[in-house]
């Protein structure tokens, strides 16, 4: 049990803790707006102005006194930053006139806010620079209040070292972009000329024996896509009892520096083939470069089609010509001249191939979306004429051929006598001719010929849609008709409506 003497003693420990809480209050109410304590009242004793003046140049590269409009009113620079000596000239004017144009503006702002709140401020980065902007340097300030009447302590930190590191951090990354830029151009230059080059080519590694580079041809020629060669073993790529020695015998092939082709036999085709190899170091690996090239042990005993393609074009009856899609003439062979009095290919080749055609674009346009629906189109009568000579009735065939992802078209003209035009204009008889040879003996010749026009109109008509494949306007201006007057005919066959 507790005595009267504990029970009293009680309530004053717990009246100590509760005396506590105004001490602690009053502690906090001491803090400086950063957190920390301010002097002890007594603790430091008045500085002198020459001290004060040190301590400033020491903990700060300057020091500016200001008054509350701008006007230096001293100036302190650190003895370790001589530059800053220029910046002394500067007291009694207004400290604006020491800031380049840019910096202006950003110390109105700062300054502003400062005497606003009389509290701590963020500091700014300033540029000096003087009138003729032949010295500039950047500094950044801070600032404190230093005396009721207003006056204001602007300690600054000289910024050219942390300037300097960054230009040398730009100039780096300069560098840098150049460098990869520089890299970027040799690998698109080193990647164009190994897809261009008519050998196939192979970069091996002496020191793993695997293949590091290969061009599109050497791809095929060893049974593998590009990016499946690359990190196969090269051996492999070969039919040997030891496989490991095939790179041997490369490798000591292309240290000896013989001029002769080492002989392979590829393990994809079975078939013999030349390697040429050269040694050469990259970055410390020894690397080699391969040429293969694959030979026949035979004669072809096969025609050469190329060649016989190639004298067909140049000494053959018929005119041919290449043209884009577009319809420049890519070639023309002697007949072509022939057919339109042209003295050479200068004038032909490199122009639209619709100025030589009777009617122009609406004649290319039909044969070429004919020919792209399916494939080819035969025997469509057009005629053509050069620059000087007369025009000239014409059967033309057109192929549509595939250059690489480019179509071309390849257009056959032979030229055709008044009987063959006939012969093909009027083709099979149909009902509405023999109809007409029906009202021979049962009608006037006026009558006959009248029912002869419309036959011969009507089955013009259709011709005319169906090679431009119902495009009404296209078919007007291959008729020479108006698409009034087509619409009109149209309507009188009966046809308008057909597809």
């Amino acid at each position: 049990m507790r005595t009267n003497d504990q029970r009293r003693a009680q309530p004053e420990q717990r009246t100590g803790v509760l005396n506590d809480e105004p001490a602690a209050k009053q502690k906090r109410a001491e803090m400086t707006s950063r957190g920390t304590q301010y002097w002890k009242s007594g603790s430091i004793p008045l500085i002198a102005p020459d001290i004060l003046g040190n301590i400033i140049t020491e903990v700060a590269d300057i020091g500016i006194v200001i008054d509350d409009r701008g006007t230096v009113l001293s100036v302190l620079v650190n003895p370790n930053y001589e530059s800053f000596r220029r910046l002394e000239d500067i007291e009694g004017k207004d400290i604006r006139a020491a800031f380049n144009v840019e910096s202006r503006p950003k110390f109105d702002e700062r300054f502003a806010a400062f005497l606003e709140s009389r509290a701590d401020v963020r500091p700014v980065e300033l540029n000096h620079a003087d009138a003729t902007a032949r010295w500039e340097f950047p500094v950044r300030y801070s600032f404190h209040s230093i005396g009721p009447d207003g006056a204001v302590l602007m300690l600054g930190r000289d910024l050219r070292p942390v300037a300097e590191m960054q230009q040398q951090l730009v100039k780096a990354q300069l560098s840098l972009e150049r460098d990869y830029e520089a890299q970027r151009e040799y690998e698109i230059r080193f990647r164009v000329l190994m897809e261009n080059s008519s050998d196939a080519v192979v970069l091996v590694s002496l020191q793993t024996g695997k293949i590091t580079d290969a061009n599109a041809l050497a791809a095929t020629l060893l049974g593998q896509t590009r990016e499946r060669l690359v990190g196969l073993n090269f051996a492999n790529g070969f039919t040997s009892k030891k496989r490991g020695s095939v790179l041997d015998q490369v490798a000591n092939h292309a240290l000896s520096e013989n001029d002769e082709a080492l002989t392979v036999q590829l393990s994809h085709s079975n078939l013999p083939a030349k390697v040429h190899a050269k040694a050469f170091r990259v970055a410390g690996e020894r690397l080699l470069l391969c040429r293969i090239s694959p030979t026949r042990t035979t004669e072809s005993t096969a025609d050469h089609l190329s060649d016989n393609l190639r004298q067909l074009y140049l000494a053959g009856p018929d005119a041919m010509v290449f043209s884009n899609a577009a319809g420049v003439v890519l070639s023309a062979n002697e007949a072509f001249l022939n057919l339109l009095d042209t003295a050479d290919d200068s004038s032909v080749r490199g122009h639209n191939l619709a100025d030589f055609l009777q009617r122009g674009s609406v004649d290319f346009k039909v044969m070429t979306e004919n020919a792209a629906r399916s494939g080819k189109m035969r025997m469509y009568a057009t005629k053509v004429a050069g620059e000087y000579g007369s025009p000239r009735s014409v059967e033309v065939s057109v192929v549509e051929l595939q250059a690489a992802s480019t179509p071309i078209y390849a257009f056959t003209l032979r030229e055709a006598n008044r009987t063959d035009a006939s012969a093909n204009a009027a083709g099979p008889i149909d009902e509405n001719m023999q109809s007409v040879m029906e009202l021979v003996g049962s009608a006037t010749l006026k009558d006959i010929v009248a029912e002869t026009t419309n036959v011969v109109e009507k089955m013009c008509i259709e011709t005319a849609i169906e090679l431009t494949m119902n495009n009404r306007v296209a078919a007007a201006e291959m008729l020479g008709l108006s698409r009034q007057s087509l619409y009109v005919k149209l309507r009188k066959f009966g046809i308008l409506n057909r597809d």
